[in-house]
């Protein structure tokens, strides 16, 4: 039995679910090829950037709550809090590879203006990466541009 009527062409073309499952393929391989693009050393940088910023201000804020003033500094893979109780805070970076540009030491408190201070994180593979973080002695630590306070 014909399912169109006498005359008719029977109906072609493709269906709603078979244009959004290539919709959904092309969305798929769009995102692949967007984190295959991703520049990794520079997202290194930001990640690590934007966890010191808030191990500063934690630090920052124990300084003033015990009194003791707390010190950070770069040591050979890693860092060190001087003045927080030991095992408080971390003392490694999150991956290899960073180092801090110049001989850089941080003094976190107690007092409630610490002064200006900024610290530069760069890429040991790519020394020409690099990401600033810096406070004016006021406000929070953050990631600001190269000629930033």
């Amino acid at each position: 039995m014909p399912t169109s009527a006498p005359g008719n062409k029977p109906a072609t073309g493709f269906t709603l679910i078979e244009l959004l499952v290539v919709v959904a393929i092309i969305a798929i391989a769009t995102a692949g090829v967007a984190l295959a693009l991703r520049d990794n050393t520079h997202a290194q940088l930001e990640r690590e950037a934007q966890r010191l910023t808030a191990l500063f201000e934690s630090a920052r804020a124990m300084s003033r709550g015990s009194g003791i003033p707390v010190v950070w500094h770069p040591v050979e893979g890693g860092f060190r809090f001087q003045g927080a109780p030991a095992g408080v805070l971390p003392e490694r970076w999150l991956g290899d590879g960073i180092v801090v540009r110049g001989d850089t030491r941080v003094v976190l408190g107690p007092e409630p203006v610490i002064g200006r201070q900024a610290v530069v994180l760069v890429s040991a593979s790519q020394p020409d990466r690099s990401v600033r973080l810096a406070t004016d002695g006021v406000r929070p630590f953050a990631i600001v541009p190269e000629g930033g306070p």
